[in-house]
Parts: structure tokens; C-alpha cells; sequence
């Protein structure tokens, strides 16, 4: 099946005809940009409007295509203060219209297209995009190949890429070493506490927010062991966001049923699965996962809803959780776990990105929890 492309360029230089052909066979044709003609990767759709330099350098999105549902994209250029890693993660992006001419905005370094090039990430643009996100939410994220080729060829390609679930890519964003990164100075009188970050794929924003808390972080290879990091004595341990399977990290999953008890532990995003699998849970992948800024989270103490940034394709099944391990936030768009937390033990955990960067900061407030369960267990 062939959609056409029905989309507008902004400034369009001579571009080449290319597409993104998805395993089913359904193809969406556009123009290439950027130094690079091929990518292949599962592909997922993500409902922001905004923060698009953010989302091409978080890691969680690494391997993947990313499909900007918005319709126009780049108009504010970029600044390299607000990447979340130091080269781009995805495997490939998809626009329905990419700003190519010069901008004009205060803050702006560059453009999105030369920013692209800079990175050699394969861009797509001039696609119909609605009609891509539709196909997705009907058939599920599917993996796709951008470029060139064939239909059939294409098909090909794009059927021989491996499935997201079994795949543990955490390793290939994780550092390689451990690294320190001490809380600025003048953050006022709350004491100092060190904590060890389990790298599976860690924005910068979110470092970001734990030294802000006044905490001095040690940040650790994804597959470190306790010992190793627990020789630091650090007063917590958190875990980072990251890309792939859970269910595949059971160097992580371990590791955290060792610490669980002896430390206090927070968890975001994989972070928080790899905390549900080391309860005794299970995860799941979901049909086209949750990419955006937008989704309505309930709080289920107080039933408080925050608006959160969200970046996840697999879940923690909740019939799944031992009795002493409770959701504490649920996903009002499909019902789906967004939190946990323990009842005996200093540990609590969310799917969602506190952080943002992009989106809202209703749950910044999560990242002083974590540091009150600090004080409160070394008091």
C-alpha cells in the first residue's frame, strides 16, 4: 500500500524523493534531509508540539523512528543548552513540514535541518503524517525503513529489523565509566547527600533536577554491580530513563532486588519497570506506547491530576505486584500503571518524566520526595 504524500515545505530547496516503508508494506513518501538517505528502527509517533530538540537527543528514544505529529516543525530553531545528551539518539525522524530557511527567533543557534546534518540523523519531510500516526494506532508501532529502495525492497528491510521486545539498549547508551557530577554550590542550608545513578539512558534534565535537590550524584554504568557502586556508600540510588526492554536488563533488575531495603530508591521511566520487575512483576509492551506532553496522571492518595511528559513503550502489569507493592498513579487515557510505591520499604517509582524538558512540571515535586526519603531514612 502507497499513501501519498500531500504535505508543504517551508523554503524547500531540491530535495530527494524518499519514504518510510513500514514492515506491513504501507509506504509514505516525502523528501530526505540530512546528510544520511537510510534508517531503520521501530517506528512510534510522539503528540508534541513543541521540545523537538529535546526528544531527538533523549536517549530513550534510541533505535527508533520518530514520527512529529505536529504539523509544522523547526520554526524556532535550536540551542545546543537544551540537548539532553551529546549526540542524537533516534534512528531516523519523520515530518509533515520541516522549516528549512534561516530563523529568526532570540535564542536561536541554528536550524533544525543544519542540526540534523550535524548529528547524521536521516530526516523525512513532507509526509502526511496524520495518516502514518493513524496507521499506527490502528496496527501498533511497527518497525520501518527510510530511504531510497523499492517498495519491496524497502518491506524487506524494514521486516528484517529486530522486534523492540527482548532488545536491552540500555548498554548502548549507558556510559562507560563512572563519572561524578556534585551539586552546585549556595543551593541553601538542606543537607548534602550522595547518590548513585544507574545509567540506562539518562536525560541531562534530570541530573539536572537531582543536584538541584542539593544532591551529589555518581553516575554508574547501566550494568554496574552493587558492590561496585554500593562502595561509594552513597545515601540513595536512583534509576534513569532508558530505551528498550526491561525485561532484557536482568543485570538491573538484580541489582535493585539487592539495594531494595538498604537504601532509599527512586526510579523514572525504565527506571520505574526495572523497580516493578524487581518486586516479582511483569511488564508488557504496549500497542503504540505513550509519546507526548500531554498525559492526564491521577494521583491515587489524593486524586491529583498532573498533566506529565511522557516517553514509554512497555507498562508494569499491576495484577502482577506483590501485596506490599501498590500503583500509585494511574494514566486516565487507557488506565495504564504510571507509579508505584512500597509499604515497607523507602522506595517509590514513576513512569512518567517529572522532568519534562520538554512538557509540564506539575510532578517536579517528585525529585524533593526523593530527597525528604533521604533525609528522613539517614536522619
Amino acid at each position: 500500500m502507497s499513501l501519498p504524500c500531500q504535505a508543504g515545505l517551508v523554503g524547500a530547496p531540491r530535495l530527494a524523493p524518499a519514504a518510510l516503508t513500514l514492515d506491513d508494506g504501507a509506504r509514505f513518501e516525502g523528501l530526505s534531509v540530512g546528510p544520511v538517505a537510510e534508517a531503520e528502527g521501530e517506528v512510534i509517533f510522539i503528540t508534541a508540539m513543541s521540545g523537538y530538540q529535546e526528544v531527538l537527543t533523549d536517549p530513550s528514544y534510541h533505535g527508533q523512528i520518530v514520527v512529529f505529529t505536529t504539523a509544522h516543525v523547526g520554526n524556532y530553531g535550536t540551542n545546543p543548552a537544551v540537548d539532553q545528551a551529546a549526540a542524537a539518539q533516534p534512528a531516523g525522524a519523520v515530518f509533515h513540514e520541516l522549516w528549512l530557511p534561516p530563523v529568526e527567533h532570540w535564542l536561536s543557534e541554528g536550524t533544525l535541518p543544519d542540526y540534523l546534518a550535524g548529528f547524521s540523523l536521516a530526516g523525512l519531510t513532507g509526509v502526511d503524517t496524520r495518516a502514518l500516526t493513524l496507521h499506527i494506532r490502528e496496527k501498533g508501532a511497527r518497525n520501518g525503513y527510510i530511504g531510497p529502495s523499492s517498495p519491496e525492497a524497502a518491506r524487506a528491510r524494514a521486516r528484517a529489523v529486530a522486534p523492540m521486545a527482548g532488545r536491552d539498549l540500555a548498554l548502548e547508551v549507558s556510559c562507560r565509566k563512572p563519572w561524578r557530577r556534585p551539586a552546585p554550590d549556595g543551593l541553601g542550608p538542606q543537607p548534602r547527600f550522595r547518590a548513585a545513578v544507574l545509567d540506562f539512558g539518562a536525560k541531562k534534565s534530570i541530573l539536572d533536577q537531582l543536584n538541584a535537590q542539593n544532591l551529589d550524584l555518581t553516575v554508574w554504568p547501566a550494568d554496574s554491580r552493587p558492590d561496585q557502586f554500593l562502595a561509594d556508600r552513597p545515601h540513595g540510588l536512583f534509576l534513569a530513563n532508558g530505551p528498550g526492554d526491561p525485561a532484557a536488563c536482568g543485570y538491573a533488575v538484580a541489582a535493585v532486588k539487592a539495594c531494595l531495603g538498604r537504601l532509599p530508591v527512586f526510579g523514572i521511566c525504565l527506571g520505574h519497570q526495572i523497580m516493578g520487575l524487581a518486586a516479582g512483576g511483569r511488564t508488557y509492551k504496549l500497542p503504540f506506547g505513550h509519546h507526548g506532553l500531554n498525559h492526564p496522571v491521577q494521583d491515587s492518595r489524593t486524586g491529583r491530576v498532573w498533566l506529565t511528559s511522557q516517553n514509554h513503550g512497555f507498562c508494569v502489569d499491576p495484577q502482577s505486584l506483590p501485596a506490599d507493592v501498590r500503583p500509585s498513579h494511574w494514566n486516565l487515557n487507557d488506565d495504564t500503571v504510571e507509579g508505584l510505591e512500597w509499604s515497607n520499604l523507602p522506595a517509590f517509582s514513576v513512569q512518567f518524566h517529572p522532568e519534562a524538558s520538554p512538557g509540564p512540571h506539575d510532578s517536579l515535586g517528585l525529585f524533593a520526595r526523593f530527597r525528604r526519603l533521604l533525609e528522613a531514612f539517614h536522619a
